[in-house]
């Protein structure tokens, strides 16, 4: 469990919108219904695919080398 004092309260700003809001003034915004409303295809092949995560694993070690 945490704090409050871990977590301060950041003072709102004002060119700030609460989520509501945003939603709201966002055309198609909605609830989704189940995870499948996400899928997408991005990758028109698996080979593709592939070498996207293998770019992306490369990227987060090549700070380590």
């Amino acid at each position: 469990m945490s704090s409050s004092a871990e977590y301060p309260q950041r003072p709102r700003s004002a060119d700030l919108m609460s989520l509501e809001q945003l939603i709201r003034q966002t055309p198609g915004a909605h609830p989704i219904g189940s995870l499948d409303e996400l899928r997408c295809d991005a990758f028109e092949t698996d080979e593709e695919l592939d070498e996207f995560l293998a770019f992306v694993a490369d990227s987060r070690h090549a700070d380590f080398a």
